[in-house]
């Protein structure tokens, strides 16, 4: 390029820069005449003459920027908006909220009990027996991914749920998520799909739920348990599987998660009912087809007054056993009632439990004897917490009982599992919470055999 050409191009862009650039342009327009200058494409009387001219320009006016105008709601489809839920971690597309809720937790624990020897052999016994052990594992809890993607459709609440709980110790891949702990090489994880349901309901009308969740009878009793939160009795602790024990066992029964039919009416003046048609379990042991669903049913009552709250309820089960060949035949019925108070940051919660043909630890696990008798059961346990900042100091005892069958000579049969828990937790953010605990469980047969285990558990849980 030229010299002339070069001053006729540089003249031009830098007057057109000039001419359209409003004052705030002003200082671009010095910087751009100084880098044309000192790459040589100026000289500096070029340079010179062109600022001269810039400095002699008037100053043009500042145009007001139109504002655009909103468009129209026509113009707008709200079905492919896409926004953020209210609360939790998901987004609202159009009518339709989707969200997103998980845990994942993780401890160590050191747990010792009392030598192997004939004096504390407990059929159905939750203490450990054997040498010391330790591990890092899952609590209670394992992990778990909830996804929920509600909306309203002709005047209707509902419902799409899944819960996905993976544990982070290795199991036996033949055997489930639940099976037994295999901490070896090449092992891997195991994922529990607790929970697929779908809801439907309206605010006068109740909930309809079904499918897989949570049972009825039981429920309120781990979800209040201090445990759930962190190891309880470490069953299984030399080779760990997703779980815990917590309280299980220990003071009342594990609800399980099953497929069910279930409603749930509204509230009225702090009164809820529910009532459903369970999936019939089979005795573990038993050769059982079952003709009939099980039946459970709850009643609630939540209230408050200036500073005090607090919860009662009451569940009941009830399931026949249609056993086959040298089976038995029978029908489990229990029920439980329980009440947590709270008051600022202290709470206190008792719950109680009675049945007959129901087992102990999980449902119609040592419900009946060989011949098919029914062995009673009953447990209680009492737990109070309270906070002092983000330091929360929480305690609990609790025990289960089972009963010989009328006639039945098993002199070890469990007749007690119970447990002393002392926990302090820390609230580190929102999310995550520092746990620390010990826990003394202690088992005993109706011979007198007894067994006893101390654990140490610290870790954390992050909920989001």
């Amino acid at each position: 390029m030229t010299g002339k050409k070069t001053w006729l191009f540089a003249t031009a862009f830098v007057a057109s820069m000039i001419g359209a650039a409003a004052p705030a342009y002003a200082d671009t327009t010095d910087d751009l005449l100084l880098r044309l200058k000192a790459k040589g494409i100026l000289t500096e009387e070029e340079y010179q003459a062109l600022a001269q001219r810039k400095a002699e320009e008037p100053t043009p006016a500042v145009a007001t920027p139109a504002v655009a105008s909103a468009p129209s709601s026509s113009w707008l489809d709200e079905m492919k908006v896409v926004r953020a839920t209210d609360s939790g971690v998901g987004v609202q597309i159009g009518s339709v909220a989707l969200k997103f809720s998980g845990s994942i937790n993780g401890f160590y624990v050191h747990d010792k009990g009392d030598p192997a020897t004939p004096a504390n052999a407990v059929v159905g016994g939750l203490a450990t027996v054997g040498p010391k052990s330790s591990s890092v594992r899952n609590g209670l809890l394992p992990g778990f991914l909830k996804v929920e993607a509600t909306t309203n459709q002709g005047g209707w609440d509902v419902g799409a749920h899944f819960g996905i709980y993976p544990g982070i110790n290795s199991v036996l891949t033949s055997g489930g998520a639940n099976s037994g702990g295999t901490p070896q090489a090449l092992a891997t994880a195991g994922i529990d799909f607790r929970q697929t349901y779908l809801t439907f309901g309206k605010p006068n009308f109740g909930e309809v739920k079904i499918g897989r969740d949570i049972g009825m009878f039981g429920q309120e009793a781990i979800l209040n348990d201090i445990t759930l939160l962190s190891v309880g009795t470490a069953a299984g602790n030399s080779a760990p599987s997703n779980t815990s024990l917590g309280r299980i066992g220990l003071g009342y029964l594990y609800t399980d998660f099953q497929p069910q039919i279930t409603y749930t009416s509204p509230k009225l003046g702090g009164f809820q009912v529910a009532i459903g048609a369970f999936q019939p379990l089979v005795t573990i042991g038993n050769n059982e087809v079952n003709k009939t669903p099980g039946f459970q049913g709850k009643v609630t009552y939540d209230f408050a007054s200036g500073g005090f709250g607090g919860k009662v309820w009451l569940n009941g089960i009830t399931q026949k056993h249609d056993g086959i060949g040298t089976s038995p035949s029978y029908t489990g019925r229990g029920f439980d009632v329980g009440s947590k108070l709270t008051f600022g940051t202290a709470s206190l919660l008792g719950y109680y439990y009675n049945g007959s043909g129901i087992g102990t630890t999980g449902l119609f696990i040592l419900s009946t004897d060989a011949a098919g008798r029914k062995r009673d059961s009953d447990g209680f346990y009492v737990q109070g917490t309270y906070g002092i900042g983000k330091l929360t100091i929480g305690a609990s005892y609790g025990e289960s009982h089972l009963d010989l069958a009328k006639g039945e000579v098993n002199p070890t049969l469990l007749d007690t599992n119970s447990s002393w828990v002392g926990q302090l937790r820390y609230g580190l953010t929102d999310w995550v919470t520092l746990v620390g605990e010990y826990v003394h469980t202690r088992s005993e047969a109706h011979n007198g055999n007894k067994a006893s285990s101390d654990a140490i558990a610290t870790g954390a849980i992050l909920f989001f």
